[in-house]
């Protein structure tokens, strides 16, 4: 399978509102397609400080469809010493899985999160989330020795 790798524009929200549903619903998590596109939204207006997303389309259809999207935000990292990449969501439709995309879109972040001065990449996942992880592993992602946390916070 050939495909292409792109910084997401505010042409390509169409077709990533799929891509971040397939995402959500992967996660089971209740979030509307309005929040999920005034994060997208967000991210365009401001690439330097807030971060971007990168969507993978089939480079032999006319039409482009999408095929995956990785999400990169921008922050500060105290303990390296330096800007943080965060690869906070990465996806690839069920279809299209097993054809170099998640690495490509992995690599794609690695070199942006470079180009943007960043000293590390991180990501997390679901601890039974076995296939993911694998991919991580053959692309020398380096498993954490730290426990996430969060903290809800209600109005």
């Amino acid at each position: 399978m050939e495909f292409t790798i792109a910084t997401v524009g505010a042409a390509d929200l169409d077709d990533l509102l799929p891509l971040l549903g397939g995402y959500r619903d992967f996660y089971e998590v209740p979030v509307t397609d309005e929040q999920l596109l005034a994060i997208s939204r967000a991210l365009l207006a401001d690439p330097a400080r807030e971060g971007v997303q990168l969507i993978a389309r089939d480079a032999t259809d006319p039409a482009h469809p999408a095929l995956g999207f990785a999400t990169l935000y921008w922050t500060w990292t105290t303990t390296r010493g330096g800007r943080l990449a965060v690869m906070n969501d990465l996806f690839v439709t069920p279809e299209a899985r097993g054809h170099g995309i998640a690495d490509a879109l992995i690599l794609a972040c690695r070199h942006r999160a470079a180009a943007h001065g960043a000293v590390d990449l991180e990501w997390m996942t679901a601890l039974d989330n076995h296939r993911a992880q694998a991919v991580y592993d053959r692309v020398g992602g380096q498993r954490s020795q730290w426990l996430s946390y969060s903290l809800e916070i209600t109005p």
